[in-house]
Order: C-alpha cells, then structure tokens, then sequence
C-alpha cells in the first residue's frame, strides 16, 4: 500500500512539514509494510517556502537589512531556493507581514511592501530563474507600488515628485516611469489564495483594509488611492488590472505583481502542488492522507484540500483527512469526495488546549485511520 501524505499546516501549532512527520511516523508504526511519501502542502500563504524547500529539497535564504512594512524599519527575512529549477519563493509576509506591525501601529496608509521588493531582488541577483510570489498575510494597502519602487520603477505626483510610500501616496500617482535600467527578470507567477478584485466592495480596502488597522475614512482613502493606481496602470503601461481576479489579494500586491514585474496570477494550492511534485507522487498512490487546522466549506473553496481532492481524483486514489476540528457533516464530505475523515480534538476541547497539545492529537488521530486506510473495502467513516 502506498500512501501520500500532503497536510497543510495547521495554523499556530504546526507547520506542514511537522503534520507530515507525525503522521508518518505514526502511520509506519502502525502499517509498517506501507510506502509512505510526504509531500507538504501550502495554498500560497505563510508557511508556502518552508513546505516548498521540505518537499523539493531546497533551503531557506536569509537577506539581512530588508525594508519591513514600517517606515524605517529593518530587519532579516528569508526566501526559499530550489536549486533543482532555480526557483526562488518568496513569501511577501517575511517582509511586509502584519504580524511585524504591533497593534497600535497598523496603518495601511503608513505601511509598504517596499521589503517584499527588495527580497525579489536579491532572488533575481541570486540567480532565480523563476519566482513564486505568496500574496497572503499583509500588513499593506499599497497596490505593490513599494515592491515596485524597489526594483526601480518610478510614481511621481503632478508636480514631478516622487509620492509618498504606503497606501497614503496612491491618490496622488499622476505618471508612472519604468525603472533607469532594464531590471533583472524571471517568469513570475503571484499565488493567491484569495480572488478579490482590486476595488469595490469585495476589493483590497473594503475587506482587508480594516483588518490590518484601517478606519471607516482610511477605507475611503485607499479605495480612491487604489482607483487612481489602476487608472494611471491603464494609461501609462496598458494593463488593465482593476477587476482582475486576485487583483486585490495582499492589499493589492496581486495588481502591482502583474504591472510591474508581469507576473500571471495562480491559485496558490496549485502552484505549490505543481512545484512540491504533487501529481506524480499521487499517480503511484492508494491513499492520499491531508487536513489542516479546521476542515469547514472554505477548505472547499481553493484551499489544499480542493486541490488534493481535484488531482486525487484525476490519479484514481482515495482521499482521507485528518483535521484539528471537522465542521463538514457526513454528507458533505462524502459528497466532495473524501473517503475518510477523523477529527483530532473532542468537540468539547477548547482551540487553545487542542493547539497546545497538536502533535499528540494529530499522532491518535492518525492511529485511529491507520485500520481504515489497511481495509479498503470498509465503509467510509466521517468522524467529525
């Protein structure tokens, strides 16, 4: 029996790689005739680098002195590399993330991808001959004019000065000029794992600008910023980027992504199943084995799970999942195609004490599938 194991991480205990581990030791000590592959997951977000260098054997590199998403801030952030395919992965949320910016100074009118730019970069210079961008975890609303700026693309006002960095400079774009020098380049692509278009009400300001520290005015501010920066995209480089799908993804960096550095925007479970080697892991496979923290109908909107189940389909493989809570009843996991399905923690344990304890969980979790996965025959079984 060969089984493919391909978590997620699970958010604040483990990482996909840990989820990985366990699992599989787990499972050998209970199944010890299995083949068992780890193939960690991520859908573009934090954790994307570490679970790409684990699955392709590649490292993580540190760059010191990187711009962090406050004005004046530095600090050291990495990128991973993967060798094989000179493939560099840089997670925007190592340099401009939310978690960098204490609460009481979250303001995305302040805030700059400027550090994500600088990551890009060093990458090229590294010798990257492929980029993949994660798009998750921002503490921005700068329609990636920072990371624009740090590979030397210019935004002046109407008076031909440079505007301010962060989302407060975006009303007052008037022209946009590429960088002094052809810049370094790479096929890039921007993992999204969200779809918002760059405006309205589903747009970069409306939904996440109050989550990284916006007020009702600060809203309106970036959404007519925002509006200002896809017109002059529009005008000065022909790039219409304004109901992009994904456009609006980390405050929209997914619009910048595409005018600046022509990326092409892709669901990031995808392009991380697609780099990690996930379908030809599964064309061997009986089992594939994934779950993350919580199993609810968003992780049927794009997430790994949505990816697994799509190519577990396409390989012929059974797809069973082990998650930290079940929110899916039976039916609906029967009805997405999940075969077998086991919840770590009891209803009645509290999240804090079911993320203290994960690993232990995670490893009964697991010891209570194994028979299931050894006896094909049997009917499934969702244990939420």
């Amino acid at each position: 029996m060969r089984i493919v194991l391909a978590f997620d991480s699970f958010k604040g205990s483990l990482t996909a790689a840990e989820a990985c581990s366990i699992a599989a030791e787990t499972l050998l000590a209970l199944l010890p005739a299995a083949k068992v592959q780890s193939v960690p997951m991520a859908d573009g977000g934090e954790g994307t680098a570490e679970a790409l260098v684990t699955a392709a054997g590649g490292c993580l590199v540190p760059v010191s002195g990187v711009a962090g998403p406050l004005p004046g801030q530095r600090l050291t952030a990495a990128y991973g590399w993967l060798p094989n395919t000179r493939t560099a992965v840089v997670e925007m949320a190592r340099a401009s993330g939310l978690p960098l910016v204490p609460e009481p100074l979250r303001n995305p009118l302040r805030t700059t991808t400027l550090g994500t730019g600088e990551l890009i970069e060093h990458a090229l210079r590294h010798g990257a001959l492929r980029l993949l961008l994660t798009l998750g975890g921002s503490a921005t609303v700068d329609g990636g004019t920072g990371a624009a700026s740090a590979r030397g693309w210019h935004f002046f006002d109407r008076h031909g000065k440079p505007v301010r960095p962060g989302g407060e400079g975006l009303c007052h774009i008037a022209r946009i000029a590429p960088p002094d020098a052809p810049p370094r380049t790479a096929q890039v692509e921007a993992l999204c794992d969200v779809n918002s278009p760059l405006l309205g009400r589903r747009g970069a300001a409306a939904v996440y600008g109050p989550q990284k520290g916006a007020t009702p005015e600060m809203v309106l501010r970036l959404e007519e910023g925002l509006a200002n920066l896809a017109r002059c995209i529009l005008e000065s480089l022909g790039t219409d980027v304004a109901a992009l799908p994904g456009a609006g993804a980390a405050g929209g960096l997914g619009a910048g992504a595409v005018a600046f550095f022509g990326a092409s925007l892709v669901p990031g479970a995808v392009a991380v199943a697609r780099t990690a080697g996930l379908p030809e892991a599964l064309r061997a496979a009986d089992w594939v084995v994934t779950g993350e923290g919580c199993l609810d109908a968003q992780s049927l909107q794009g997430k790994v799970l949505t990816e697994v189940l799509r190519l577990a389909g396409r390989a012929g493989c059974r797809v069973a999942v082990v998650s930290g809570r079940v929110l899916l009843d039976a039916a609906q996991c029967l009805a997405a195609g999940i075969a077998e399905c086991e919840a770590c923690a009891p209803d009645a344990t509290d999240i804090a004490t079911a993320m203290e304890n994960a690993p232990r969980l995670l490893a009964r979790a697991c010891g209570r599938l194994a028979p299931r996965l050894a006896s094909p025959h049997a009917p499934p079984r969702i244990t939420p």
